[in-house]
Formats: structure tokens, sequence, C-alpha cells
């Protein structure tokens, strides 16, 4: 019996790939089988698709009542096996990087709506991290879908030639030369989209080949494209059609002519499924879901990071989200060295005006990042492991004046480097650089094997000859290119690096442009993505306040997907949640074109824990933080004495009435860059809690120090609470603030609770604290070190050296009964300063040309 459902089982799958699920039943029953067997058969059917459905990885938020048809690969596919093997090839691991691209792409199949199917219209969005094999993915989806019938496949590759060529010569290797007689491409390395004659000859029934077309998002060539596509249209019902948007945020949302074309193309086909792929979201999940456009109306799909990959947290280090505990949260890998502001004005003209005749200098930090990438790539050598190529990326300016003017310096530093090699100074300058930046971030840490100087050495001399400076920009003839051998070089670009472009190898970034969005400023981030046989080398220079913008992007990045994640498991979907996304005071999410549907998140506190990061270095600023911090714990005292001593470093005050924590908020000054730190928002939600459901009425404030310190290291709040003050060493600051990243462990949100540990989850802290404190907030007063000395462990953070001590605050808000009173965010975007710097957009220029 078992047999015989087995051998129904797969004749029923084969069915599946010329009919729909309902339609291969009624086939099936034409074999005779009895109705037992039927059912059978659905129920093993059934529980495919749900192990499809609750696959662990990737995460994905679906329509609801949406019907998952693709069960995996058949024996007798050829497309992605073809891939399987071709990476095998590559060197890549079965476990766990092709076994998780085979689930991944699976799920992604599973939600295209069946082939077969008289007519589908299906928007999707597929979430990835910024060089992680995006590409590979949908290259997998492609295959997929072409395996179970679907014929027509359109990538539309970014706004450049470069990346179009890039993608298509991906798609060949992958797709077309295992398998070319399954093909028919209508683009090729060369030759964008141009009409060809008789377009019906490509859909009709007597061409049983698939039909690949790699477009550049350019509205002259889209044009073209709508007309050809509805010259076939009578051919077109039974043409199922998957268009792959690769950067799907770029260009896509909310411009006047592309949008209108990508619809327009999807207009031409009566079954169609639009699948955006993306490392930057932002403008996609802003756009109006009730618009005839192309918000993911029936799935999100985000990506599991892939093992191995240099994302923004591993490089930038991140703040730490609700709930979680910062001192899990780690700072990033010590590998980003600061540019000086005074350095900028000479890498990077200031206004438009001043492009054409700069002439950039080669400061200081710009000779050592050139000198570390030379040193690196002998490193390499020497190691003789990973990618051959090797790449240093320059970004400064958007300007092809700018580029161009590095040239000639770069080339002079070149030669005057190559032919003093044996100088000693030089050569003293090369190995001081070397071993400090060895120092910092060991190579075995990361399983690399060190690398002595003078092995090195021996391999400088050639690098230096193989070495091309390449001026990479939309005007320019001399592109980066890795299909011929092995290469070194100095890429100087803008727009046509800064996307989608792989750099291959890329070790040294020097990068001080100045944009203003979160996904321009996230994609211009090549130096993200593998890093095998060199992960301990690649080094990023940057001023502070980029480095800045980066951690928050990380903050952002991290939010964005764990909404996801969380809507997942609540059983949301992409028509009936929004993701949020955090603001920043000087940062655009995206376009303000592409916001203009977005509208401001409320903020509910209920259940949520905030915390002081930033701190200024002002003394009068910090003693009247000191004065309110004081002021609080002697009017709490009067209304009730204190739980704890001086000797475990920790005082407790329960039952204060909130009209003192109210005053406090209004006194005690909190940094503007601590966003959720909002005195007028968090004071406006605890009296509308007060108002309406009668809770926060009382309070627990507690007072945290370092337990049964010497007098002189005490911090009096009141005659007797006194407590040693605790270290809390600044991971970075800027001109007029200090950032120690982290304030409050997990544990101290259950300060105010019974039977707590350091072992407590945060999960039971709010379990406990909704039994034990349903009603009351608790507020944690901090008293830091001014001076605040680093662990030795931690690379990345300097001394304090605030004018005073600190006081830092957090606070924690119970989880609401009932629906939770909500106050709006501040809606108005706040600008930096930009007066003396012209900020870069992203050229769309391209977009409307007359394509060559």
């Amino acid at each position: 019996m078992t047999d015989l459902i087995d051998g129904q089982y797969e004749v029923y799958k084969a069915l599946l790939d010329t009919y729909s699920p309902a339609e291969a039943i009624k086939k099936l029953r034409q074999f005779g089988p009895s109705e037992d067997i039927i059912k059978r058969i659905m129920e093993r059917y059934d529980a495919d698709m749900v192990r499809i459905k609750e696959m662990r990885e990737p995460h994905s938020v679906v329509i609801d009542n949406y019907e998952t048809w693709y069960a995996g690969p058949h024996p007798g596919d050829k497309l992605w096996p073809a891939i399987e093997d071709d990476l095998i090839r590559q060197g890549w691991p079965r476990d766990p990087a092709i076994d998780s691209l085979d689930d991944s792409s699976t799920r992604i199949v599973s939600l295209l709506q069946h082939p077969r199917k008289n007519e589908f219209s299906t928007r999707g969005l597929v979430v990835g991290y910024v060089q992680s094999g995006k590409t590979t993915n949908f290259t997998a989806v492609m295959a997929k879908a072409a395996d179970r019938g679907y014929k027509l496949f359109i990538v539309l590759a970014g706004i450049h030639n470069g990346l179009r060529r890039q993608t298509q010569a991906r798609l060949i290797q992958q797709l077309v030369q295992p398998n070319p007689t399954l093909w028919t491409q209508i683009t090729d390395l060369d030759r964008d989209f141009s009409p060809t004659a008789n377009p019906a000859s490509f859909f009709g029934k007597s061409n049983k080949t698939h039909v690949l077309c790699v477009v550049k998002k350019n509205a002259t060539v889209l044009r073209k494209l709508v007309k050809w596509l509805s010259d076939a249209s009578e051919y077109l019902a039974d043409c199922p059609a998957l268009i792959i948007d690769d950067e799907a945020d770029q260009a896509t949302v909310a411009t006047k002519s592309i949008n209108p074309l990508i619809r327009g193309i999807l207009n031409t086909l009566p079954k169609s499924a639009y699948v955006g792929y993306t490392a930057s979201p932002f403008a996609n999940l802003l756009i109006d879901p009730s618009a005839d456009d192309l918000y993911p109306e029936h799935f999100i799909v985000n990506l599991p990071k892939p093992h191995g990959h240099f994302g923004t947290e591993v490089l930038f280090g991140r703040y730490a989200l609700d709930g979680e505990d910062p001192t899990e949260v780690d700072d990033g890998y010590d590998m980003i060295r600061n540019v000086p502001d005074d350095d900028v004005a000479l890498v990077r003209p200031k206004t438009r005006a001043d492009a054409e005749d700069f002439c950039p200098s080669i400061t200081d930090t710009l000779r050592r990042a050139v000198l570390y990438f030379w040193l690196t790539t002998a490193a390499r050598r020497v190691r003789g492991t990973g990618n051959p190529h090797s790449t240093m990326l320059i970004h400064t300016s958007v300007r092809t004046a700018v580029h161009n003017s590095f040239r000639d310096p770069l080339r002079s530093l070149r030669a005057k480097v190559g032919n003093n090699l044996s100088d000693s100074s030089l050569r003293s300058e090369l190995r001081e650089l070397w071993e400090e930046e060895t120092s910092k971030v060991p190579a075995d840490e990361f399983g690399e094997k060190p690398v002595e100087f003078d092995d090195l050495m021996a391999e400088l001399a050639g690098v230096l000859r193989d070495c091309r400076i390449v001026m990479d920009n939309s005007e320019s003839t001399d592109r980066l290119d890795y299909e011929n051998g092995p290469i070194v070089a100095i890429a100087v670009g803008g727009n046509t690096l800064s996307r989608g472009l792989t750099l291959e190898g890329l070790s040294v970034s020097y990068f001080v442009r100045a944009v203003s969005t979160y996904d321009t400023l996230l994609q211009m981030g090549r130096w993200f993505g593998y890093r095998t046989g060199y992960a301990d080398l690649p080094r990023i220079w940057m001023t502070e306040e980029l480095e800045d913008w980066f951690r928050h992007l990380a903050t952002v990045e991290t939010e964005m997907r764990r909404d996801i994640d969380v809507y997942m498991t609540e059983g949301k979907t992409p028509m009936t949640f929004a993701v949020r996304l955090r603001t920043h005071p000087s940062l655009r999410v995206t376009a303000a074109a592409k916001m203009k549907d977005a509208v401001s998140a409320l903020s509910s506190y209920g259940g949520q824990r905030v915390q002081t990061r930033y701190f200024r270095k002002d003394a009068d600023w910090l003693l009247r933080n000191q004065a309110a911090a004081r002021v609080l714990v002697n009017s709490a005292l009067a209304a009730g004495g204190a739980e704890g001593n001086g000797a475990d470093g920790r005082y407790l005050i329960r039952d204060v009435p909130s009209e003192l924590v109210l005053d406090f908020l209004r006194d005690y000054q909190f940094h503007e860059k601590s966003q959720e730190c909002d005195a007028e928002l968090m004071a406006g939600y605890i009296e509308k809690r007060i108002r309406n459901a009668g809770t926060l009425r009382r309070w627990n404030v507690a007072v945290l120090g370092k337990p049964a310190a010497a007098e002189q290291d005490l911090f009096d709040l009141a005659p007797g609470v006194s407590v040693g003050r605790i270290m809390r060493s600044q991971f970075a600051s800027g001109a007029d603030h200090t950032d120690i990243k982290t304030l409050m462990s997990r544990r101290d949100a259950g300060l105010d609770l019974h039977g707590i540990t350091s072992a407590t989850t945060e999960g039971d802290i709010a379990k406990a604290r909704r039994a034990q404190q349903p009603d009351a907030g608790l507020l944690v007063l901090y008293p830091i070190d001014k001076v605040s000395e680093p662990e030795p462990s931690k690379a990345k953070r300097e001394p304090l050296n605030a004018p005073e001590h600190v006081i830092g605050v957090g606070l924690v808000f119970p989880s609401p009964a009932n629906d939770d009173s909500t106050v709006a965010w501040e809606s108005d975007y706040i600008s930096a300063d930009l007066s003396g710097v012209e900020i870069e957009e992203e050229d769309f220029s391209p977009l409307d040309s007359e394509d060559s």
C-alpha cells in the first residue's frame, strides 16, 4: 500500500508541472485510484506544504489564505541542479551555505503563484544584506521557477551598465551555459534590450525555451520593452513571467518615469510575479499599500544572515534595542579608522563650483590607507588563499572631475614608494603601520595565519608594479574588470561603484562622501560582504560622524528585521502591519518623494525600557542633572524609606508619587541625540496612563552604583544614600557629546522585583513585572565616574573624561493590561547644519538618458 501511494504521489507531483493543485487532483482521478488514496496523497502534499510554510529560515510575512504550491525541486529538474553543481565546484559547503540557499529559494518560489493558473499578479519583497549573495538567491529562484514552468524572466538590474553587465554575466554562467538549449537570450553582455522582429515568436507554443532579459532601469530601454511586449500581447496569455527587481529601492519607488514603466510591463503580462530584492528596503516599506503600485502586498521574506558575512553590525556595532541586554550587544570589530574633519576639505570640494579645479592632497590619513592597502595585498599574497583580487575604494565625491583629479597624486605616490622601498625611513614607517594594525586586529582571532613584516616586504615590489589606479565613473572607459585574471587596483569612483556592483577582494576603503538618506548611505558600504582568507585585514577610513551614522543604520537594520520576524510570529500580513523605521536627526530614511505616503509612527512606552546613552561635555549641564537626581531622591525619601545600603551599592525607594517623577523629567536634561528619551513624550504618556487607566500613579526609584566603595569614590544623593560610582567608558564622542552606548543590564530592569538573578531571562523579568508590579514604573539612577577608564579588553573604547560626574537614567514601563495610550513622535525632520558642505544626492540622470 505504501509503495502504491508513493508511486501515485510522484505522479501527482509530475502533474503539478502542468496543472494547478486542484486540476492535478482531477487528472489523477482519471488514473483510477481510490478516494482513500486520493485523500492520503492530499494529506501528504499538505504536510509538504506545511513544512515549506513553517521553515525556520527564511522568516517571512505572507498575506492571509495564500496558497503554497511548490514543495521543492524534483529529481528530473535541470536548472537548479546545475546551480548546485556550479556552487560545489566553487567550493561552497553543503552545510550551511548551499542548504540555506536551497531552503530560502524554495520558500520564495512557494510564494509565487502556480504558473498554470489562468491569471495572477503577485507582489513580493525579499530583504537581504548588502553584498550578501542576493544575486545568487534570485538566480536560484529563477532556476526553480523555470523548472516548474515559468517562461519569461525579466531582471531589472540597477541603473548603470556595469551592474547590468555583471548581472547578465552571472546569469549566463549559472543558468544559460549549463543548459543552453533551454534558454533564449534577448540581451547579452554588451547589449541591453533592443526590440527584435516578431516578438510573438518568443512566446508562441512552438518556442519551448525560457526567455531571459536583463535590462537597466532606464526610461528609453523600458519604453521599448513595454512596446515590444504589447506587440506580443495575444501570445502572452499562457506566458508565466517572473520579474526580478534587483536593488528594488533604487529608481523603482516614486519615480515619474521608471515606476510607471515597471507597472506598464506588469500590465502587459496576464501572469506575472514581481519580486523586489534589496538590502535597504526603506522606500519599499513606505509605499502606499492602497495604491496601484509595487507595495509587497503578498509577501515579505527576510533572508537569514549568511555565515561569514561582514555586515553593518559586525563592523560598526550597534545600540541595544528594547528588551536586549546592552552588555551582550557587540561594539563591532576594531577596523574603523577616523579621518579628521580638517582632512575632508583636502580630499573633496565643499561646493559644486569648486569641483572642476579641485586638486586633492594626499593627507596623512589617505597616505596611511593607501600604504596599508599595499601591505595587506602583499600579506594576502604571502598567505596565498582566498580571493585572488585585491581592491581599494576611494569614495569622496560623486563628481567625475574630482575622481579624475586623484589620478596623478596617486600615481605619484605609487612611484615614490616603489622607488624608495630600500629607504630605511620608509621601511620603518611601513613596519610601524603594519605592526600597529595587526596588533589591533590579531589574525588568529579570525582563524588566519599572522604574516610577518619581513615576509610581506618580499612581495611589496610586485604589488606596486601590478597596482592599477582606476577612475571608474559614468564617463570613464577604464573600468574595473575582474574577468581577465587577478587584479590589484585602487578604484576612485562615485555612483557606478556605490550600489550593487561587487568590488572583488575589497580590503581598504577611504570614504568621506556626504549623503543624506539611509538607503543611499547603506548601499555605498561596498565593504560589506565576504572576506575569506583575509577576514582580519579589512580597514575603513571615514569621519567620526559617518561612523556614528553607520552604527545608527546597524540599529535600524536590526530593528527592522526584528519587526518582520515578530510580526511573522503574530500572524500578521503585509497588509495588516507596517514595519517601523527609526529616524535620525541628521539623515532622512529615504528620499522625500519616497516618503510622501509615510505617517508618523505612534509611540507607546508600554512594556518598554529606555535609557540614556549620550551626554554633553558641559560641566553646568552635568551639574544640573546631578541636582535633579538629588531633588528626586530627597523628595522620594520624604514619602518613604529606602531599601538597601551602601554595602551592595543599591537603594530602592518604593511607592514614589508620579508627580515627583514628572518633576524629574522636566528638570533632567536628556541629550537631543537620545531620541527615545524624549522627556515631553514620556511625561505625556505617563499622564495619559494615569488619566485613562489609573496606572503609573506610583513609581519605584532605584539608585545603582558600585558596592562597598572607598569614601573618595562615593557619590552622595541624599543623607544616608551614597553609592560607589560605576564605570561607563565612552564608545565614541563628538564635538559636544560622549556616547557610552550601554547603560542598563538586563537584571537592572528587575531591581524592584523579587527572585531576579543574573540568569533570569528578559521574558521572565517581564512576566515577573506583570505579576508583582503591573501598575508601577521603575526609574533607575546611575552615578557614573567622570573618568571611567575602559577595561583592557575593550579596544574600541576610551576613558569617559567628562568634566563632572554623570547621572545616567533608565526607565522601565510596565506592559498595560488593556489598550495602551499612545503619543505621536515629533514628525518634523531635523537637518544637520550643512551650510559648509555640499550634500550629494544619488545621481539619477541615467534613468531618463537616451541609452547608447
